[in-house]
């Protein structure tokens, strides 16, 4: 005997209840969705900018930047719900749910030239010392930054110098220049590279009668306090951080007299210059330089990946016989290999289209990791050169339900 059941009276609120519940979990899956994909996307653009620039810089066209700067994301959420009975049979008279829904997005980007004089004067002043030791601590290879970033090097000889231009044209500059920076790398390779700031005393002589008893004991804190009897005089010593200097030792194991000699750099330091002293007696001594790398700018470092393209390739320098050896012979040709082609690039990580032709990093064969850490590195020191852009319109992602 079959027997009819009535209609459960909670079935259909325990069906909205989960629709309810099912569009609040939506709205974090579309919150991370959007995230990621407006993330890859900015990132996407910025990078292929850079390769159109360096493309324009070889064509000697205008550099030129556009940035992001505000990304407004609204996301709809409609729901419906309602219930109708159940075809067929005894069950006929039971009511079964329906519901739907919609989502409906709405984003609204910001997107800003990076120009103007403030812009443009730090894309053509040099980098200083600073920046290229930030990113040395982020374990780049020694010879990719100074190839990158370095507009020459000067070496010192006895009592004179001679400049070196890191420009192929210049053949037994460049050639000079590779060499220099393979020597540095292979001391980097035995982990016996150091760049740390130079230690300086800097002396001061003030009359003691300008000293009360207070102010001598504050003195005492920061400075090595000394009295002159002859002439009633004390004389405060206080040692500060200096320029840069990379070496082939540690310069706080430097007697007094050697520093001293060292202090004479800082009267020709310029802050876009980084000084450099490789001594005997320690890993790569075999070869003793000291001199001075002169950095350039930003707007130059794309003139220099441009000039690669066409009028002034790069060419292989073998290392100095007196250099170490080169962890895995690591030694490229190019500093940032970019593959030209007139056909599209599938199997390119990025490529851009310019002038007719097809531009990529190559990244691929065994030089891929040296030329991604090329890529990454100019995309870092293009975030050191931009300035902050306006930030306009509704701030983040909204969630509208």
């Amino acid at each position: 005997m079959n027997t009819l059941h009535p209609p459960c009276p909670l079935r259909l609120p325990l069906c909205l209840l989960a629709l309810f519940v099912l569009s609040g979990c939506v709205s974090p899956m579309a919150l991370n969705r959007a995230v990621i994909a407006y993330d890859e996307a900015v990132t996407d653009a910025g990078s292929q900018q850079l390769l159109i620039n360096i493309v324009r810089a070889h064509h000697r066209r205008p550099i030129h930047f556009t940035g992001v700067s505000n990304i407004a994301a609204t996301f709809n959420f409609h729901v419906n719900a309602g219930a109708t009975p159940a075809l067929g049979g005894l069950a006929g008279t039971t009511m079964m749910p329906i519901f739907g829904g919609s989502v409906s997005e709405n984003p609204t980007i910001s997107i800003v030239p990076i120009e103007g004089e403030e812009f443009t004067r730090r894309l053509l002043t040099p980098f200083q010392q600073s920046k290229l030791t930030l990113l040395l601590r982020q374990r780049f290879d020694i010879d990719l930054l100074l190839r990158l970033m370095a507009q020459e090097v000067r070496l010192q000889h006895s009592e004179q110098q001679s400049a070196y231009r890191n420009t192929p044209s210049d053949r037994p500059g460049y050639e000079i220049f590779r060499r220099v920076v393979l020597h540095l790398s292979a001391i980097q390779d035995q982990n016996q590279l150091y760049a740390e700031p130079l230690p300086l005393v800097r002396t001061w002589t003030i009359p003691a009668s300008s000293i009360e008893g207070e102010g001598f004991q504050a003195l005492q804190k920061d400075f090595v306090v000394s009295y002159n009897q002859q002439d009633n005089t004390y004389t405060l010593r206080k040692q500060v951080p200096g320029p840069i200097l990379i070496t082939n030792y540690d310069p706080h194991t430097l007697s007094s007299e050697e520093r001293a000699q060292l202090n004479n750099l800082e009267e020709d330091w310029n802050t876009n210059d980084v000084a450099f002293d490789i001594r005997p007696g320690h890993p790569g001594g075999e070869w003793p330089i000291k001199g001075a790398f002169r950095l350039r700018s930003f707007h130059s470092i794309l003139g220099f990946l441009g000039s690669a393209l066409g009028t002034e390739p790069e060419f292989h320098v073998e290392k100095d016989p007196r250099t170490p050896p080169i962890r895995g012979n690591e030694n490229p040709d190019t500093t940032m290999e970019l593959i030209v082609s007139d056909s599209p690039l599938p199997k390119a990580d990025l490529s851009i289209r310019s002038h007719g032709r097809y531009y990529a990093v190559n990244t691929t064969g065994p030089l891929a990791r040296w030329n991604r850490d090329a890529f990454q590195l100019l995309s870092l020191l293009f975030q050191m050169t931009v300035t902050d852009m306006p930030r306009t319109g509704v701030p983040g992602i909204t969630i509208a339900k």
